[in-house]
């Protein structure tokens, strides 16, 4: 049997809940944050920027056996060998502590510890430290995590100093040269990765060296170590917790579970015949004594936006039942509903004054902001990604990437169109200005409202001007681009209309559980519309023009999006399982599921992206992601049309 020891992924684990230690790596139970792992680290440029930093140091010796007992023989070998050394993954072990290191550097007597990071950091303003705290909590976990390692390390090497660092990709610092982007790919044979170095990157490594920067944090370092650790159920010093927690997980034994707010975040959840079991309901049962019933019928962890869970918790309520008004300081709002009141609803229900069959509208307020809508009525919809390592000169790390979109139009007379779309992921390739000159070319020809779903589009057009503005003696369109999304975003004569805060404020079903993420309204809507059945129960999506009230589709032919299924209203996003598994692969197999993770909130797009860009593929398999993502965010546009659709219909608008 394998030694069991405490690592600093699991000692990460730990602080987030001790109980987790019981479940993880158990094959019995499900770990959705497990399933995107290799996903995620693609899409953040993990990968990437773990190369880009063993480049920095080309002396650097990599230790690369995964079996733990040879990893730490190897690593011994070399650091009693050697004065002057750096290895690249050592292995250290201390009792049943156990770690590796991203880089560690040893001179003599001393030790620099390197944890290499993919989180943008800025040199020009670090924010690391808090107001109120003395390390913000944006940055608290990779503190401790090399509070960890550092711990681990001067227990093994009492007798040496040791340096402390993180090394993060600086948001502050321009790339000098084109093709950083580019530099390191990877290939997978299901779970084996192998990093495949562009014949360059020595060079153009060392010449853009400064795009990490390698930030001293011994003085947080030493905070945590003074002040000691605070995790649901308690607060101990780091020395106490780790023996604490490694005698837990060396001995399988499981630590009482602490109901907390993040508990809703759990990502050891099953679901009704997947096989696995349910550590989420496992320790919800445990912790409130409440049936498998009572928790799906909903408790505190479900209300939406809402930071006074743990004070609930910590007096006893568990059941949405429980909650009063008093508990929410529920609050009137003249424009529709307020947070507070969205938050009621899902606790005490839907009025029955107010009950339309299900649900709530507010058709007054609905019908104010349509009268300010002019037709054709244009649904657009974005999928961006951001890059640790940049595409061209001049570019800094993480600057917005936005390399798809869809366009779907409603007619006065409730025509409806896909009209629009683009895409462009070649490797290498920076596709912001071709991106907004194509959004240019859909929108200019009349002067219909536009519509985008929360501030994703104006954030992500905003981000592009600036881009623009900064090379605009390279573009001779310049002006007329920035003249552009100056009138669609915020402030423009043409701003675009934000369909999720009209959701905010005017509806509420209880299956969304107060969420309006469109990924949530939409089967809610769907489920209720009279409007939406008798005309999606067809399959007229994609279907011949000359077939009556058939819409135009530029990715699907004659669908059918309103169907039944085990005697339920099938969720639409439901069907886009396939075309997930199309983009992402045998990895993002059940990925949809992960709802807590947002994965399917524009997640596997990014994803899907980051497989075109950093991942060794035949041109078969960027055909087939490049299809799969045109209908994946086709049905996001199309949703928004429906909703709209419905709620047209309730309000009864032609």
């Amino acid at each position: 049997m394998k030694p069991r020891y405490l690592t600093k992924s699991r000692f990460k684990l730990a602080i987030e809940c001790p109980t987790k230690l019981f479940y993880t790596g158990k094959k019995s139970y499900r770990d959705l944050k497990q399933e995107d792992s290799f996903l995620q680290a693609l899409a953040d440029g993990g990968f990437q920027i773990g190369e880009f930093a063993k480049y920095l140091y080309p002396t650097g010796i990599l230790i690369q056996s995964k079996d733990n007992t040879e990893a730490e023989a190897t690593t011994l070998s070399y650091l009693e060998k050697n004065e002057d050394v750096i290895l690249f993954e050592p292995a250290i072990r201390f009792n049943d502590l156990f770690i590796r290191v991203d880089v560690l550097i040893k001179r003599q007597s001393s030790f620099e510890l390197i944890e290499v990071k993919a989180k943008s950091y800025n040199s020009a303003d670090p924010q690391i430290e808090g107001v109120r705290t003395p390390i913000l909590s944006g940055m608290l976990s990779y503190i401790q995590d090399v509070a960890f390692q550092k711990f681990v390390l001067s227990q093994r090497f009492p007798d040496k100093a040791i340096a402390s660092y993180l090394m993060m990709p600086d948001k502050a610092v321009n790339a000098t040269i084109d093709g950083l982007n580019q530099l390191f790919k990877v290939k997978r044979a299901g779970r084996s990765i192998e990093v495949l170095a562009s014949p360059d990157a020595g060079k153009l490594v060392d010449q853009n060296s400064a795009l990490l920067a390698k930030v001293n944090v011994d003085q947080y370092v030493d905070v945590v170590m003074r002040d000691g650790i605070q995790f649901p159920g308690g607060h101990s010093s780091i020395a106490t917790l780790v023996a604490g927690w490694a005698t837990s997980y060396r001995d399988d034994i499981k630590i009482t579970p602490v109901i907390h707010s993040s508990c809703a975040k759990c990502e050891f959840r099953s679901h009704p015949g997947d096989g696995y079991k349910n550590g989420y309901l496992e320790c919800m049962t445990e912790g409130t004594r409440l049936s498998e019933k009572e928790i799906e019928d909903g408790t505190v962890l479900d209300i939406w936006n809402f930071k006074g869970k743990n004070k609930l918790i910590d007096q006893g309520i568990f059941k949405l039942s429980q909650v009063t008004e008093d508990d929410l300081k529920v609050k009137n709002d003249k424009d529709g509903l307020s947070n507070s009141q969205r938050q009621w609803l899902q606790c005490n229900g839907i009025p029955k004054e107010d009950d339309k069959g299900g649900f709530y509208f507010d058709q007054n307020i609905f019908e104010n902001q349509h009268q300010k809508w002019k037709y054709p009525l244009h649904m657009i919809d974005f999928e961006t990604s951001t890059t640790a390592l940049p595409f061209f000169n001049g570019m800094r790390p993480y600057e917005s990437v936005a390399f798809q979109f869809s366009h779907h139009i409603i007619e006065k007379d409730g025509s409806v169109k896909h009209v629009g779309q683009f895409i462009y992921a070649e490797p290498g390739v920076f596709p912001n200005l071709e991106f907004v000159r194509a959004l240019k070319k859909q929108l200019e020809n009349d002067g219909g409202t536009i519509f985008r779903w929360a501030a994703h589009e104006n954030t992500i057009l905003n981000h592009i001007a600036a881009q623009i503005q900064q090379r605009s003696s390279v573009d001779a369109d310049a002006d007329e681009l920035l003249s552009f999304i100056a009138d669609v975003t915020d402030g423009g004569i043409r701003s675009m209309v934000d369909l999720n805060e009209i959701a905010k404020r005017t509806y509420f079903h209880p299956e969304t559980k107060g969420r309006t993420s469109i990924k949530k309204v939409l089967p809610a809507v769907l489920r209720t519309s009279h409007f939406l059945k008798n005309k999606y129960q067809k399959p007229i999506y994609g279907a011949d023009p000359s077939i009556p009230n058939s819409i135009q589709s530029l990715n699907l032919k004659e669908f059918t999006w309103w169907q039944l299924e085990d005697g339920a209203v099938a969720d639409p996003y439901g069907k886009l399982k396939t075309i997930v598994d199309d983009m992402l692969g045998e990895e993002g197999e059940g990925i949809l599921d992960a709802e807590e993770l947002e994965i399917a909130e524009g997640g596997a797009a990014a994803m899907a992206f980051g497989r075109l860009q950093f991942e060794d593929l035949t041109d078969q398999d960027r055909k087939r992601i490049k299809n799969a993502l045109l209908r994946y965010c086709e049905l996001d546009t199309l949703a928004m049309v429906m909703i709209v659709e419905a709620w047209k219909d309730w309000a009864g608008i032609q």
